[in-house]
């Protein structure tokens, strides 16, 4: 039985282009064509790979979790842009210029030839309106658990009413960076701990650094 096409846009918000070139098409008789197709007005290519996705985060610091899921970005979309919120009632860590810094080298070194493809900036506003601003359709959110998945469904929920041209992408962490979280980054190096595990080369070393000047500081 063929399934048309129209009927899985209207019941999924994706167009074709999307549908017909992922894995939903897997194991089912879809009427897909190659030829370009329209959404909203707007022509697509014949493949995914066209679209700028972003990845909003606190990225305080970069940790291999998140280095996971931006590369698998990077394997969907063919530009990503990485949005590092400012809060105004928090002190980072790292500044956002020291996280930018450490979010592109830290791409450069685990996957060179995608080191081009990332663009970093700050946001202060609500993620989709910040997406929307960067001319981006897909909103990348990385997954641990199932409680990360029930927060992330909500959330993206609520991000489809306000704006239903804004895709979310859920991604699922690899089993290697699946505990790792920035805070627990930061309470385990601040007490000593080893966290070359959980952080890119990069990382590891602005850390230590950062800790050593906070100690002689209050020495």
């Amino acid at each position: 039985m063929l399934v048309p096409i129209k009927h899985w846009r209207a019941e999924t918000g994706l167009n074709a282009v999307f549908i017909c070139g992922s894995e939903a098409a897997l194991g089912l008789q879809m009427t897909c064509d190659t030829a370009p197709s329209v959404t909203k007005g707007v022509e697509t290519t014949s493949r995914l790979g066209m679209t700028t996705a972003f990845y909003p985060g606190s990225f305080d610091p970069m940790t291999n979790g998140h280095l996971d899921v931006l590369v698998q970005a990077l394997n969907v979309a063919s530009q990503v842009i990485v949005g590092i919120g400012i809060h105004p009632g928090k002190k980072p860590l790292f500044s956002f210029e020291e996280r930018a810094e450490l979010i592109r080298r830290s791409l450069a070194e685990a996957v060179p030839p995608k080191a081009g493809d990332i663009s970093v900036v700050a946001f202060d506003n609500l993620v989709v309106d910040a997406a929307r601003a960067q001319g981006a359709t897909l909103l990348v959110r990385g997954l641990r658990d199932g409680t990360d998945l029930d927060y992330e469904m909500q959330m993206a929920g609520m991000n489809r009413q306000m704006a239903p041209d804004i895709q979310t992408l859920f991604l699922p962490a690899g089993t290697a960076s699946r505990p790792i979280t920035a805070t627990l980054v930061r309470q385990i190096a601040s007490m000593g701990g080893d966290v070359s595990a959980f952080v890119p080369s990069a990382v590891l070393e602005a850390l230590t650094g950062k800790l050593k000047d906070a100690a002689s500081a209050k020495s």
